[in-house]
Order: C-alpha cells, then sequence, then structure tokens
C-alpha cells in the first residue's frame, strides 16, 4: 500500500516555532498578564475579555497573518465560521473528490452550500472544472490526506486554484498545523482553522487565522457574550501553541524509529508497516493473520489507550492503539480484521514495541 504521510518538521525547526510563539506573546502581553487567570466577559468597546483580544493578536502573529479569532466549537466551529465569511446559502463551494470528514458535511449541509468537486492531486482536473463551473464561489482544502492515495501538494493546489479563479480559499489545517512547515494561510489561503484542543489547548475552542477582511466579517456576527472565549481559556490557547510543536516533532519522531523497527522484522507476523496521514499522522501496522480486534483488546489490558479524546490533547499521554479509520475501511472492507493504527501520543519507541508485542504473544501470533 503506497501512502504519502505529510513532511514533518525536525525538532529543530520546532524549537524555532516555539521561540516564535513565545516571542508574538511577549509583544502583546507584560509579563504580569501571562500569570494571571484572565479576565471575564464582554469588554465595552471589544465585545470580548481583553486577554482574548490580545491573544488573537499574538495568534496572527505566530502564523504571519492578518488577523485571527477564537471561536467555540473546535476545529469543526472554525470551518463552520469561516465558510460563513466567505458565501452564502445556495453558493458553490469547490472541494476534493474524495469523502469529506464528517462534520465538515453537516456544516455544508448546514450552510445550505452545494459543492463541484476536483481531483486536488491532478492540477489538470482542477484547472478543468474551475473553467467549467465558474459559480464557484469558495474553494475548501483539507491538509491531511482524504483518501489512502492522496498526495497532494497544499500550496499548489491553494496556487491553481486562485489562478483560475478569484475566490477565497479556507483550509481545514486539522492534524496538521504546527506539525508541518506551513499553515493553510500561510500557503497561501485566506482562511485557516484548525482546534485548539489538538494543540494541547482547551476543550472546545478552534481558531481561525487570515485576511483580516474575513474575519472582520466574523467579528461583527461572533457579538454574543456565551460566544466568547473568555481571558482564562485564550491563555490556556496560547500555552498549548507553546508546547505543542516540540511535544509534535519528537512524536513524529519516535514515529520514524517504530517505522524503521517494524519494517526490519523485528516482530513476526506482521505482513506491513507504514505511515499515513490517517487524520493524524500514525503508523499503521497491518498483520499476517485477521487478529487486529484482539491485539487491540489486548493492547488496552497492557496500558494502551482503546480510543482518541482530541487527536494529541493535552489528555493523551499513552500510546493509542486503535482501529483504522473509516477511509481506509471504505477502501477495503476486509482491512479493519487485519490492520490497526497506533499514535505513541508522548511515549517512546520501545513502549509501543513492548506493547505490541506482549498483545501479539498473547493472540498467538508472535513468540
Amino acid at each position: 500500500m503506497k501512502t504519502y504521510p505529510l513532511q514533518s518538521i525536525s525538532i529543530e525547526e520546532a524549537m524555532d516555532l516555539q521561540f516564535k510563539a513565545v516571542d508574538c506573546i511577549t509583544k502583546e502581553f507584560p509579563g504580569h498578564e501571562i500569570l494571571t487567570r484572565g479576565d471575564l466577559g464582554v469588554v465595552p468597546g471589544l465585545n470580548k475579555p481583553v486577554m482574548t483580544m490580545k491573544a488573537e493578536k499574538a495568534i496572527a502573529g505566530i502564523f504571519d497573518a492578518e488577523s485571527s479569532i477564537l471561536v467555540r466549537g473546535a476545529g469543526t466551529g472554525a470551518i463552520r465560521y469561516a465558510l460563513f465569511a466567505v458565501m452564502k446559502a445556495g453558493e458553490t463551494l469547490l472541494v476534493h473528490t474524495a469523502p469529506i470528514y464528517s462534520t465538515t458535511q453537516t456544516t455544508i449541509e448546514m450552510l445550505g452550500i452545494r459543492t463541484v468537486r476536483a481531483d486536488f492531486n491532478d492540477l489538470d482536473d482542477i484547472r478543468r472544472v474551475c473553467a467549467a463551473h465558474p459559480e464557484i464561489k469558495a474553494a475548501l482544502v483539507q491538509y491531511t490526506r482524504q483518501n489512502i492515495e492522496d498526495s497532494y501538494d497544499m500550496e499548489t493546489v491553494i496556487r491553481t486554484i486562485k489562478e483560475c479563479l478569484d475566490i477565497p480559499v479556507v483550509t481545514d489545517d486539522n492534524y496538521a498545523v504546527m506539525k508541518v512547515h506551513k499553515n493553510g494561510s500561510q500557503c497561501g489561503a485566506d482562511l485557516a482553522c484548525f482546534s485548539a484542543f489538538k494543540l494541547q489547548g482547551p476543550e472546545g475552542i478552534g481558531c481561525i487565522v487570515g485576511r483580516k477582511e474575513y474575519i472582520d466579517i466574523l467579528v461583527k456576527h461572533h457579538y454574543s457574550g456565551g460566544c466568547q472565549t473568555q481571558g482564562h481559556e485564550a491563555l490556556e490557547v496560547l500555552r498549548g501553541l507553546v508546547y505543542a510543536p516540540v511535544s509534535l516533532a519528537v512524536q513524529a519522531k519516535v514515529n520514524d524509529r517504530l517505522l524503521a523497527r517494524l519494517t526490519s522484522g523485528e516482530l513476526p507476523g506482521i505482513r506491513q508497516a507504514f505511515l499515513a496521514n490517517a487524520q493524524s499522522k500514525v503508523l499503521l501496522v497491518e498483520f499476517e493473520e485477521p487478529v487486529a480486534e484482539q491485539i487491540l483488546a489486548e493492547a488496552e489490558k497492557l496500558g494502551a489507550a482503546p480510543n482518541p479524546v482530541g487527536a494529541e490533547s493535552k489528555y493523551e499521554i499513552v500510546p493509542m492503539f486503535y482501529r483504522v479509520s473509516g477511509t481506509f475501511r471504505a477502501a477495503d472492507a476486509g482491512i479493519g480484521k487485519r490492520m490497526i493504527r497506533i499514535n505513541p501520543m508522548r511515549s517512546g519507541d520501545d513502549t509501543v514495541i513492548r506493547i505490541l508485542k506482549e498483545a501479539m504473544e498473547r493472540v498467538g501470533i508472535c513468540s
């Protein structure tokens, strides 16, 4: 099986990103404010907490963007707000010829948006579809892979779309931001969306960064006090953005080590192992026998997390052994019996190998 995982930044590059995040924070906050729990409420003249406003300015700086806004609803909410900012009901959105992420599909239906599909792996197909559908008003590009065989480059896809049509591009950066060299807006998108929860931040907070003209639309409509991200939550978002890059780069390094060890034949009974962006970049392990479900049951007894919480959230420290994604199961109905995905989270490769080896021994396929 051929996959095209996204290229992760190195630990050194992650350190530089951490330093950049701290530098941007110091430009917006006097030192004593970072040592507080933040403020609350709709401050007159801002309609949001002061700390939230300052955090949004710092976040924009981290991603070299004109503006940013924190919203409720995590990554799903961010995408929903972003599409609202660039489109109206009944208008047409360009998307990839792949299964749309389920919550994004719900957003498309809720907003009454029509879709037209192009194969983002094929630049000529993008050009053809754009030429055939001048009614397209915006495009949505997902950073991580939607199909097993996806290989498209984010920056190239965005540039090609904009060469064809003068339309805003929204990116779903979930599972990729701060793991790769550029986020969606740095690749040329008008708005880039992600969940702060996936970056060791607070539950339920999403972030949109990009062009001020679209962020201003959201600020205008995002006026309810109950919708605001409170000051203590905004500060927690910033702390997550500081700690996430190095943590995620270490995780990517562990993935590389695991791949090398398993492809070298360290554990008999494994047919193949490879890395893929099945949402997060994970290690996919295919067994020679249909024992995936038994392996997952035994791995949980040995200390592995049996399911995700928020995809590398602050709660996820032990390695996760989980079923393969629905996209992979749709491509091969029997793959769920033979394959699992492993995310090392904060663990090292020795821990993952130990749990995997003992689980395989318990089901009788490794001695």
